[in-house]
């Protein structure tokens, strides 16, 4: 009986590579803190992955070939974040939020790893009969 690794392991492999690509964004917002007119970017984890997951667990694509444009990820758009406090040269980007968001989002990635990894430690104690 073969293995069904879309079932096995769930979202799972699809959450570390969002995961992946939200600490690229929080880490762009943070190089670029002191950027005139930086418009801090971050995407919604939760509406991202409904999106990009079908029924099956499985990403949706139309068709490999189609490239995205700059503003989005995975068919999601990257939405700007409000500041608290707007600086006067007109970035958004406030250190302390985004150094929250990115620990924060390092967490999450590392429950996500520690959840696959448990999946395939509880798949090779089935396969040696243990």
């Amino acid at each position: 009986m073969a293995i069904n690794f879309n079932n096995a392991l769930g979202i799972h492999p699809q959450a570390l590579a969002l995961r992946e690509k939200r600490s690229e964004i929080l880490a762009a917002n943070l190089a670029n803190v002191d950027t005139p007119d930086y418009k801090a970017k971050d995407l919604d984890f939760k509406s991202v992955l409904s999106q990009t997951m079908d029924k099956t667990g499985h990403m949706d694509r139309t068709q490999v070939g189609h490239l995205t444009g700059p503003q989005t990820l995975l068919g999601a758009d990257l939405l700007y974040r409000n500041p608290q406090q707007p600086s006067l040269d007109g970035n958004t980007v406030e250190a302390h939020i985004e150094q929250s968001k990115y620990a924060e989002n390092a967490v999450q990635y590392q429950a996500s790893l520690r959840f696959i990894n448990n999946r395939f430690s509880g798949l090779m104690s089935a396969i040696r009969g243990e």
